[in-house]
């Protein structure tokens, strides 16, 4: 039995699972510990590499276990599931995560500072009010709906729903009003909620001076520009730009065999968040190109004149992922191009 060089470490809330490699991959140890067992059995390890999925709580225990002098290495739970034999349990997950770990071809995920997590705070729950808010105007609309009152969808439409719980005059039952009325006031909580935190992202923003310089490129306002200081990795983390607009999940996923290339949908890797605000603000970028088309790029001009808008909304956000990136990179502030004479 060799030295251990490599242990996978299995996360979990109470128990934990850690398997133990030499270099040759041989087993050294197998073992089960307890949350408060956990670092006063790495104190006492020599000092290799842990590797461990990167999944709620992993960066916590990635600064707590890195800050004993061991080498962290966090891998994407999907890179791990390949390596996992036959039987799914903490005991070959555990073993799984130290075979990936040894791989030289592996992908990591860089671990993450407590700033940089308590940076991303503001932005998951703002997600979360924001997922409640859209639950309670379909709710509210799907009940109007039931008395004959139809309304568009949309979030901007929202106040015709509200008025017609307010109106005394409409012919919503009486037993309907009181109940319904419990859903404006928590939409309209949620709605101040929701507010509050913009405008902490707004002040955020104008703080940070990065985000600032992010703020220059069309389609990227206080809240996409502050998420992508927040969420995004450092940038020396990526080669060129299209490798970060890969990690966001921007760029199609390949089905290539044979020589013959095929594309298909985005990938939809990576950061969720991110990815949604990008394109979320191609949206608007696109949108405002095809009411005047004299202030937008020549090429997002021609884009959508050939193809359809939804198509160009994902390009132009793989586009901005680049234009981010080199912006983050580099430094320096976002130079509209040049218009054809």
């Amino acid at each position: 039995m060799g030295e251990v060089i490599t242990i996978g470490l299995d996360l979990d809330k109470s128990v934990f699972q850690a398997h133990g490699a030499d270099g040759a991959g041989g087993v050294v140890f197998r073992k089960k510990l307890r949350r408060d067992q956990l670092l006063g059995f790495f104190s006492s390890q020599p000092r290799c590499v842990v590797a461990m999925e990167a999944c709620a709580s992993a960066h916590y225990w990635a600064r707590e276990i890195g800050a004993l002098g061991h080498e962290i290495r966090l891998i994407p739970p999907a890179y791990v599931k390949p390596f996992v034999k036959r039987q799914k349990n903490d005991m070959a997950d555990a073993e799984a995560i130290c075979e990936a770990a040894q791989r030289p071809t592996m992908r990591f995920v860089a671990p993450k500072s407590a700033d940089a997590q308590g940076s991303a705070v503001v932005f998951r729950t703002r997600d979360l009010l924001v997922r409640q808010r859209t639950q309670l105007i379909n709710a509210l609309r799907g009940h109007l709906a039931e008395f004959g009152f139809v309304v568009r969808q949309g979030a901007g439409n929202t106040a015709k729903l509200i008025q017609v719980v307010e109106d005394p005059s409409s012919d919503l039952p009486a037993e309907a009003r009181p109940v319904l009325t419990i859903i404006v006031e928590s939409l309209r909580a949620l709605q101040d909620q929701v507010a509050q935190l913009d405008a902490e992202i707004a002040v955020r923003a104008k703080r940070d001076p990065v985000a600032k310089r992010l703020m220059t490129v069309p389609g990227v306002g206080p809240v996409v520009a502050t998420a992508l200081v927040a969420l995004a990795p450092a940038a020396s983390t990526f080669r060129r730009g299209r490798d970060f607009a890969a990690w966001v999940g921007l760029t199609p996923r390949q089905h290539s065999s044979g020589g013959k290339e095929r594309l298909g949908r985005t990938s939809k890797m990576g950061e969720r968040s991110l990815r949604r605000l990008l394109i979320l603000g191609a949206c608007s970028a696109a949108k405002a190109a095809a009411r005047d088309g004299s202030r937008a790029s020549p090429w997002l001009t021609g884009m959508l004149a050939r193809k359809p808008r939804m198509l160009v909304t994902v390009a132009l956000a793989n586009k901005m992922a680049r234009i981010v990136w080199a912006l983050m990179a580099h430094g320096g502030t976002y130079r509209a191009p040049a218009m054809a004479v």
